[in-house]
């Protein structure tokens, strides 16, 4: 990991590192839903507060949020560029045509 973003670890609260830890597990090319998200780091119920914790990444595309998607579509993208940045990241891992 380049050193640019090695030390983000100590500039996230306990919740967003569980997150983006889960985040960096997640392959080039597929997503998951917030909801589902949420589970994986032990919250079920709390997609609003995983979409809060994406919302605070100053890491992205590097920590890929663009692979958590909305349960009825993409859903919103804080990174630079916003929602239209999403569609091109997810297009070029192959996850949208």
């Amino acid at each position: 990991m380049n050193k640019k973003i090695s030390s983000w670890r100590s500039q996230v609260t306990a919740f967003q590192r569980k997150v983006y830890e889960a985040l960096l597990k997640i392959p080039r090319g597929k997503v998951v839903t917030y909801g589902e998200l949420a589970r994986r780091v032990g919250r079920p119920g709390g997609a609003q507060a995983v979409g809060q914790a994406l919302k605070q990444n100053r890491w992205a595309p590097r920590i890929p949020c663009h692979r958590v998607v909305a349960a009825r579509g993409l859903g919103g993208y804080s990174g630079p560029g916003g929602p239209a940045a999403k569609r091109r990241l997810l297009r070029k891992e192959g996850y949208i045509k």
